[in-house]
């Protein structure tokens, strides 16, 4: 359903026919972490995230997993070798 308490207008999970069901009964404000994301919308009750209806959780435990603003590194995981293993290998495909 489409918010009529804040963000109106805006496609919401948590509103209802009775009203927003969200804790408190409405959206709370952006941190300053979500300052230049995307998703980030001013609206006239001030500004709020479009996704999240609550950021500042989003940003307890480090980055919101939502934020458009942040780059994100790819992690390269190398592999442990077993070297008793590899030893072995090297020495079978030395015999053929």
């Amino acid at each position: 359903m489409q918010c009529v308490t804040l963000k109106k207008g805006v496609e919401c999970a948590f509103m209802t026919r009775k009203g927003c069901n969200f804790n408190g009964g409405r959206c709370h404000s952006v941190v300053d972490s979500c300052q230049g994301c995307s998703r980030a919308a001013s609206f006239e009750e001030g500004t709020f995230c479009t996704v999240a209806p609550n950021p500042a959780v989003k940003w307890a435990r480090g980055s919101c997993n939502f934020a458009t603003h942040l780059e994100r590194k790819a992690v390269e995981q190398t592999q442990k070798i077993n070297p008793l293993k590899a030893s072995k290998r090297a020495a079978a495909s030395k015999k053929k």
